[in-house]
């Protein structure tokens, strides 16, 4: 038990390095602050604008949270809409779930047990976010005016196809290794491959504060449990997409030739182009420390920005990677605008927590050699 809770006392102090800013981030985010009116004979912005070049303007910050999954749940079989009763209804469950969570604690109720209680709350794995960091969106995400069950449009069935036989056998021998897309959580401190806990560049890249979890960083960017702004800033030559988790950056090269396939990336290498108003964004040279849900280094993904109105842009995504799934797989949603404010994610340079999990390891190496010492 004991080693446990060292592990567990590590990730909570995890979570600690960054709730602070969080929570500033997501304090504002209750509602999006209404623009100020257009003064009387003031023109109204464009609903398409666009930059001096001619190309259409997708800068700004784009709230990604959202209620759809990225595979479809299989409840909804093969129907990638909902009726808008149905999103009402499951909305509606979401909103008073969260309501719920959200009442007062009882300030003499009694500490969990060690290791948790296995609820689905805070109090499940002592040291997860309660209720009030989660920012996973409030409604399910709207293209062509239809409620989405899932972010997969292809294949139809909106779920992510079969691993190759050769993924199969990577899978199985790198058993708890995980990936640049996993959520938070996954990994409760028990880790038990071979060596898991003995340099820190074993941990995963999210755990290290180098990378946001859950493939937020793109690409694909996909949404998660909070942090979940992106800001767009666009040149002629190149276009930058500031992710709010650990603050990560992707500069995309407009009109380049890739890298040499030497030259290998976290988040690959993006080159972009314009297919009329499209931006086009082509993204290859990854390397295997990210792993996109266990794709290998020849990832290629494709994503395509399209404005449709003066709020909103268009989101789509193809991956492909035949080591990896029998078939490409393409997903799209919307990116709304927000005039909610991004803070800086200062998770790195308080990250006293990674030090703590290797502490922990050498306290539970420690206790098994003494166990073993007497069995004997």
């Amino acid at each position: 038990m004991r080693s446990t809770r060292f592990l567990v006392i590590a990730a909570a102090a995890a979570a600690v390095t960054s709730v602070t800013l969080i929570a500033q981030s997501q304090a504002t985010r209750g509602t999006t602050p209404a623009r100020p009116a257009a003064a009387a004979g003031q023109a109204k912005p464009p609903l398409n604008p666009r930059t001096t070049d001619g190309h259409p303007d997708l800068q700004g910050v784009y709230d990604l949270a959202t209620l759809t999954p990225l595979e479809r749940p299989a409840m909804f079989g093969n129907n990638l809409t909902l009726t808008q009763q149905q999103a009402r209804k499951l909305e509606d469950q979401v909103a008073n779930r969260k309501e719920q969570a959200a009442l007062p604690s009882d300030g003499n109720r009694a500490a969990p047990p060690i290791g948790g209680d296995g609820s689905s709350g805070a109090a499940g794995n002592v040291g997860g976010y309660n209720n009030f960091w989660i920012d996973n969106g409030s409604e399910y995400v709207t293209v062509n005016g239809e409620k989405r069950t899932s972010l997969i449009v292809d294949p139809p069935n909106g779920r992510v196809p079969q691993l190759t036989a050769a993924a199969r056998q990577r899978a199985a021998a790198r058993p708890n290794t995980p990936t640049s897309d996993e959520q938070e959580g996954t990994d409760p401190g028990l880790e038990r491959a071979p060596g898991a806990y003995d340099d820190p560049e074993r941990r995963p890249l999210g755990e290290r504060c180098l990378l946001g979890f859950g493939s937020t960083s793109g690409p694909p960017s996909l949404p998660v449990l909070y942090n979940n702004l992106h800001q767009i800033v666009q040149t002629k030559d190149h276009i930058m997409i500031l992710n709010e988790m650990d603050h990560d950056a992707r500069v995309i090269r407009m009109n380049a030739q890739h890298l040499p396939s030497s030259v290998r990336k976290w988040m690959g290498d993006s080159v972009g182009h314009w297919e009329g108003d499209t931006l086009v964004v082509d993204t290859t040279n990854f390397t295997d420390k990210t792993r996109f849900r266990g794709s290998t280094d020849q990832l290629h993904v494709v994503e395509r920005f399209t404005r449709i109105d003066g709020k909103t842009l268009l989101y789509r995504f193809t991956v492909e990677d035949p080591a990896t799934w029998t078939q490409p797989w393409t997903g799209e949603y919307t990116w709304p605008a927000t005039d909610t404010q991004m803070f800086e994610y200062a998770c790195h340079e308080g990250n006293y927590a990674l030090g703590n999990i290797l502490r922990g390891a050498r306290q539970r190496d420690a206790e098994d050699t003494a166990k073993k010492g007497g069995n004997r």
